[in-house]
């Protein structure tokens, strides 16, 4: 039963998603999965949001999906620090199937005008604790024990010419 912290969404797999095995492209799977997360995180931040995908966190792909099938994505909010959230994506189960065909954490930070991070209005609701998330949010507190990577770049001095 879909919970009021998700946003789903439905997509038929076209010919033009596909691969050369007549099966969902990985390109277009997390084509499906960003836009899920995006409207997600959008809807739960509000009129105020102008999120910018920050970083992939995780994406599980358990089930190639053939060219016509209508699947069901869900997207629901995990996690929010000051400038920074991260959402869940589930590919419901397919028909004759019980686990998820996909999932994966995508995070993405609030920027103002000109790009730079911006705090994130207070009161935005998650749903890390409704069943459907749970395996999610699991997975999303063990890999919140490693850093980003961006404090590697910092005074590598990258050479622009």
């Amino acid at each position: 039963m879909q919970g009021s912290l998700e946003t789903v969404s439905h997509r038929l797999v076209l010919p033009a998603d596909a691969n050369h095995h007549g099966t969902l492209y990985a390109g277009s799977l997390l084509r499906y999965a960003l836009e899920t997360a995006y409207a997600s995180g959008s809807r739960g931040v509000g009129t105020a949001a102008n999120l910018m995908l920050r970083r992939v966190v995780t994406l599980e792909c358990r089930r190639s999906v053939p060219v016509g099938a209508l699947v069901e994505l869900r997207g629901a909010i995990l996690q929010v620090r000051q400038c920074y959230l991260v959402v869940g994506v589930v590919g419901m189960p397919l028909e004759g199937h019980d686990l998820p065909w996909m999932d994966g954490l995508m995070g993405f930070v609030q920027v103002d005008a000109a790009g730079a991070p911006a705090e994130l209005p207070g009161g935005i609701p998650t749903a890390e604790r409704e069943r459907l998330w749970q395996p999610l949010a699991a997975r999303l507190e063990k890999l919140s024990q490693s850093r980003g990577a961006t404090a590697g770049w910092i005074g590598v001095g990258l050479d622009r010419s």
